[in-house]
């Protein structure tokens, strides 16, 4: 009965909208392109679902030709940093999951941007005032340290079958040969999203030749990024981080036309990823896991759910008002611990763990109304003693997400980010530089206390990208998934988890589901959806609501029966491809 509530509120959601009431405007940084209907794909040997056909074709010949999950990632964000180049890149940072089936043990990878040491707290501070976000992400001052190219150079050599130079002929050769334009980047580029784009010499010829936005179909070639990744093929993250390449980064930076950046070829040279221990927790039967902090999106799937478990979300159909009113308010609780204490673990010194007590999330989970909105939650005192407080950051959602499993059952779950639409603005060596920087508060203390997120030299900003996994009751990988979307990236994510470990949907359903945000502040309902017109049955509960357009880009893959399944978003044009 639920399973066939739930595929007829599926096939209203594709067939067209639905009305729309009390829609109101919310400037999102990234514009919704379309919907395609999709269907989940079933494979027996290996799966792969990224962000673009490209993209998944050139992960799948990896894949066929022996190599690992890992060799599969590296090959597909170079092409992505190609033809989907305005979500992530070589220019930008990642966090990274890895499963190793035969050792069974889960391996995360920290590949996120860091602060160039000569940076000022108050950067972003003008007039007294913090900056206006569109003023703060254009240029050199916005871009960290990228990290991308060496977290998939430390993953590749414990856990790369392939040779690292054999992972991105592909994307070389295409960027000589051209490819064709997306429909999804065409349209970006025509919609102007980015402050910057037409402000910078290089990125303004690339993205709009002969003084034209690229056109869908149309072929775009990218000598540049050809010549880059053949350097970092030959000589590895050496390629990237020492030498002609990380020169022209950094004067690219410094030498910006706006807000001139501090970031240093020392800066480049001594970038190291991190391995960290993975951030896991039961839910019901399950063992979810993500990345630990920078990340706040390990700690804060861990809390929702925790939250919930006292609530059997099974009782209630698949996105009914009831459950997804109880997923709102803990995700309100959890959000208002992110602000407070979430950030680059190495400069804060906090643990996690009491964020993650079964005890402290019963006590916060208590605070729950089940018919009313509780309005902006405070955080908790889950420490003893801490001078943190919550800062001011800006979550923008131009990101990306892979999920892979090879031929031996080893997994990766990967997002990737340069954080904007088309990042700073600044493009070098033929791709886009992030602007990270502004993940971080801007500013830096409140009422005589730190901020946790605040700038500091060397210190990574606080992400939401929250790449998981879920294993079963034996401990065998059940669920690899993640998602772009700047803060809304948790709610995806958890929403989709329900959905599969709850309401037993499989991937794709799960993926399609209307999306419902909440980061403690008022709930989104998806645009153009069944839940659109629920939003009269949400303000009568107390929410503050906007109907809006809300664009995931999940991309998952479910272990279940012998089978594995994939699922990609409709609202984007990734695809799932298997044998």
């Amino acid at each position: 009965m639920l399973l066939s509530r739930f595929l007829l509120l599926l096939s209203l959601l594709t067939a067209g909208s639905v009305a729309e009431p009390k829609q109101r405007e919310d400037r999102e940084p990234e514009a919704a392109t379309g919907y395609q209907h999709k269907q989940a794909v079933s494979a027996q040997r290996y799966m792969i679902s990224a962000a673009n056909p490209h993209a998944s074709e050139t992960g799948r010949r990896i894949l066929e030709a022996g190599g690992s999950a890992i060799d599969a990632a590296v090959a597909v964000q170079a092409m992505l940093t190609l033809v989907e180049p305005q979500s992530s890149g070589i220019g930008g940072g990642a966090f990274i999951l890895y499963w190793d089936n035969e050792d069974e043990r889960l391996y995360t990878f920290d590949g996120r941007e860091k602060a160039p040491l000569d940076v000022d707290p108050d950067m972003f501070i003008q007039d007294g005032q913090p900056k206006p976000w569109r003023d703060a992400i254009v240029g050199g001052q916005a871009v960290g340290v990228p990290g991308a190219i060496g977290a998939l150079d430390m993953a590749h050599k414990q856990f790369g079958r392939l040779p690292w130079n054999a992972l991105f002929k592909d994307t070389i050769n295409l960027a000589s040969k051209g490819f064709e334009v997306s429909p999804r980047l065409a349209k970006l580029v025509a919609m102007d999203i980015h402050p910057g784009v037409k402000k910078f010499n290089s990125t303004y010829e690339y993205f709009y030749p002969d003084g034209q936005p690229v056109a869908a179909g149309s072929l775009l070639k990218n000598p540049k990024l050809a010549a880059s990744l053949t350097q970092i093929a030959e000589q590895g993250a050496k390629g990237f981080y020492q030498g002609p390449l990380a020169k022209q980064i950094v004067a690219t930076v410094q030498q910006a036309s706006i807000n001139p950046g501090r970031l240093s070829l020392k800066d480049m040279q001594a970038y190291e990823p991190v391995q960290r221990e993975p951030l896991c927790a039961l839910y019901r039967v399950y063992r979810i896991c993500g990345m630990a902090p920078p990340s706040s999106g390990g700690v804060a799937i861990v809390q929702t759910l925790g939250m919930l478990e006292r609530f059997n979300l099974a009782d209630y159909p698949p996105n009914s008002l009831q459950a997804l009113h109880l997923f709102t308010q803990a995700s309100r609780l959890a959000f208002a611990d992110r602000e407070a204490y979430v950030a680059d673990g190495d400069f804060t010194g906090l643990d996690m763990q009491p964020l993650l007590e079964k005890g402290y999330l019963q006590q916060r989970s208590r605070l729950i109304d089940a018919h009313q909105d509780m309005g902006k939650a405070s955080a908790g005192q889950p420490y003893t003693q801490s001078s943190l407080v919550a800062g001011q950051a800006y979550d923008l959602s131009n990101t990306t997400h892979i999920a892979i499993v090879d031929g031996k059952g080893n997994a990766v779950s990967m997002t990737s980010s340069i954080e904007m639409a088309f990042g700073s603005g600044l493009m070098t060596g033929g791709f886009l530089l992030n602007n990270q920087m502004t993940d971080f508060s801007f500013v830096s203390e409140k009422d005589g206390k730190r901020v946790a997120n605040r700038i500091e030299p060397g210190k990574r900003p606080r992400s939401s990208m929250a790449p998981a996994m879920v294993f079963d009751q034996q401990g065998a990988l059940y669920l690899v998934v993640g998602s772009p979307g700047g803060s809304r990236i948790i709610n995806y994510v958890i929403q989709t988890m329900i959905g599969v470990l709850d309401w037993e949907l499989d991937i794709q359903q799960a993926i399609n589901l209307p999306k419902i945000t909440n980061r403690n502040d008022y709930t989104a309902l998806e645009k153009g959806t069944p839940l659109a017109s629920m939003a009269d049955d949400f303000e009568a509960r107390g929410h503050e609501v906007r109907v809006i357009d809300l664009n995931s880009g999940l991309h998952g893959i479910l272990v279940k029966d012998g089978k594995l399944i994939g699922g990609a978003d409709p609202r984007r044009e990734g695809v799932a491809l298997g044998l």
